[in-house]
């Protein structure tokens, strides 16, 4: 016993040390004073067309210059998730100290050095760079008109523009055209130019987004669009579910009125007819109940992360978003340990610790997964998207002594506080025979259909996030994101509830996996929209690249879809319940 609490005070106080450190490495606030160092970085290079194809600035043969010494540098997990390669450039820099055209290194080009350079002139390699976290792009070089003589820019103009004691600017300019001939020596060369700027230092970023673009007519006019959408579809279910259900509960309330031989002899039929099985739990209820949990902490980080982009500009941080994801989705588990401990101990399930770990660790095994296979490629690549062991075991440690922990405590919660099966109808022994069906009213039928209009109301939002993640577009309109969303959930519902009134009217009481599905063959759609924007869109080529994005790709819609459908089921079950709980029983 003495021995495991003096392990739990090491790693406390090793975790209080770390963080401490931490805070210590990252304290740069971005001011200077006059001669204080501003430092170049050099991130990473690769081809124009595959944005996520990228390697270390130095792979190619580039000389570095003649500065060793670094102050500071501290990366973070969502830095090194999207293989941020950062090295220093060598490059003497100082705050307001102007620099005339130096050379700073010569590069010998040797028969191997000027293949690499051709190379990667061929494929239209481009380079980015970081100053006081601000991006820099530039061309590695450029051929001439017939394809046969190759030029490198060797000559980096830098003119950075300083407001008070903070950076707020800062342009490349690439000159010094050389042609690439073996066996000469190519000197590299830097300038540095101050110049005043009445750019505010939290308007710095505004000149990397594209307004034209995000807030083109053609996105306020496809927000509209859905949100017609949503209107006419949100009146059309109210009208007809209301209208019909009128009907249902006087026919059933006449019903009622009749003495047992009228009821023998009528006709039966509808909803009515299985509600002794309408509640029966679903097949394979550890799955079931585990998605649907899923589901809900998806929504949750949806809807948080968006909330914060909205407040924070967090696209002005490296890796931010991407760290800001992470915190949030392992902060969130407990609502996935809620809800599906809950669904799991309503529908009788006594394997709860099973399905716990299978709740917590559904998502991440597939996030993980899929990168754990992408990462074999970027390995073989030699690309900077490989992902280091440092960093699998930080996301090994968040899966198991934060997300696990965090689903248990809302697993005990969800079984105790709202894991009684308090149904409105008691469940036959013996479950109903299903009667026969037109085949329109098919459960896989209704599956297939489901999905289109929740992807009409957004696949026009897709292309705007496919273009911001797959191009070269910064995405800063969290807000038309935020309606998006909304309107998503709102389609969903009210196509999951048509859906299931009508299976359950043909006495079909299999609702609970047609609800999930129905809404989660929105993901389907969005998948095939993918391979449409891949070979439409892009100029995308290559193994790696390619994996890249339809692997990650179908992550984003396997996620999408657990996503709708945990929202079209968790509405379905509130209508199911309302219409059972308002028309007598015997």
């Amino acid at each position: 016993m003495g021995l495991c609490k003096r392990t739990v005070e090491m790693v406390v106080l090793t975790a209080a040390v770390s963080s401490l450190l931490l805070v210590r490495a990252d304290e740069h606030d971005h001011k200077y004073t006059d001669k204080e160092e501003v430092v170049l970085w050099m991130n990473t290079v690769g081809p124009y067309h595959n944005r996520q194809e990228t390697y270390k600035y130095f792979s190619l043969p580039f000389c570095v210059g003649t500065k060793k010494t670094i102050s500071h540098y501290h990366e973070t997990l969502g830095e090194a998730l999207q293989g941020v390669e950062l090295e220093f450039s060598g490059l003497d820099i100082k705050f307001k100290d102007e620099v005339m055209q130096t050379t700073y290194c010569d590069i010998e080009l040797d028969k191997p050095k000027r293949d690499a350079f051709v190379y990667a002139i061929k494929n239209h390699y481009w380079y980015q760079m970081y100053i006081d976290d601000l991006p820099i792009w530039g061309i590695v070089g450029e051929a001439d008109e017939n394809g046969e003589d190759f030029y490198l820019w060797t000559y980096k103009k830098l003119e950075i523009g300083q407001n008070g004691n903070r950076i707020v600017d800062v342009n490349l300019t690439s000159e010094g055209k050389v042609k690439l001939v073996p066996n000469t020596r190519i000197p590299m060369s830097y300038s540095v130019k101050w110049k005043k700027s009445d750019v505010k230092f939290e308007d710095r970023f505004d000149k990397y987004l594209d307004p034209s673009f995000f807030q083109h007519r053609i996105h306020w006019f496809s927000i509209f669009n859905s949100f017609m959408m949503v209107i006419f579809l949100v009146g059309l279910v109210s009208m007809i579910l209301m209208r019909t259900l009128r009907k249902d509960y006087a026919r059933y309330s006449k019903e009622e009125e009749m003495d047992d031989m009228d009821r023998d002899l009528g006709d039966e039929y509808g909803w009515k007819q299985v509600h002794g099985d309408v509640f029966r739990p679903s097949s394979h209820p550890l799955i079931f109940s585990s998605l649907i949990g899923s589901g809900c902490q998806i929504f949750s980080v949806s809807l948080i992360v968006i909330i914060l982009a909205m407040i924070e500009d967090l696209y002005t941080e490296r890796g931010s978003m991407l760290s800001t994801a992470i915190f949030v989705y392992a902060a969130t588990s407990p609502v996935n340990g809620y809800f599906g401990g809950s669904l799991y101990a309503k529908q009788g399930g006594r394997r709860w610790i099973k399905q716990m770990f299978i709740g917590a660790f559904l998502i991440p095994a597939m996030v993980c997964g899929t990168a754990f296979f992408i990462n074999f490629i970027a390995i073989y690549y030699h690309a900077s998207r490989a992902i280091p062991f440092g960093t699998m075991v930080a996301v090994c440690c968040i899966c198991f002594f934060v997300i696990l922990p965090l689903n248990l405590v809302g697993t005990i919660l969800g079984r105790n506080l709202s894991g009684q099966p308090n149904f409105p109808c008691r469940v036959n022994a013996v479950p109903r025979p299903i009667p026969e069906k037109k085949w329109f009213m098919e459960p896989a039928v209704i599956v297939c259909l489901g999905g289109i209009l929740p992807f009409g109301s957004i696949f026009i939002e897709m292309y705007f996030i496919f273009t911001s993640f797959w191009a070269y577009k910064i995405y800063y309109v969290y807000g038309f994101m935020m309606l998006v969303l909304v309107i998503l959930c709102i389609v969903t519902v009210c196509v999951t509830i048509v859906c299931t009134y009508f299976l359950l009217n043909a006495e079909d009481y299999r609702w609970q996996w047609t609800s999930f599905l129905s809404a989660a063959s929105t993901a389907v759609y969005v998948y095939m929209y993918s391979f449409y924007y891949y070979f439409f869109k892009t100029k995308m080529y290559g193994l790696f690249q390619t994996s890249f994005y339809f692997g990650y790709m179908a992550v984003f819609s396997t996620a999408l879809g657990i996503m709708c459908g945990a929202v079209g089921y968790m509405g379905t079950s509130a209508f199911v319940r309302k219409i059972y709980t308002n028309v007598k029983i015997d």
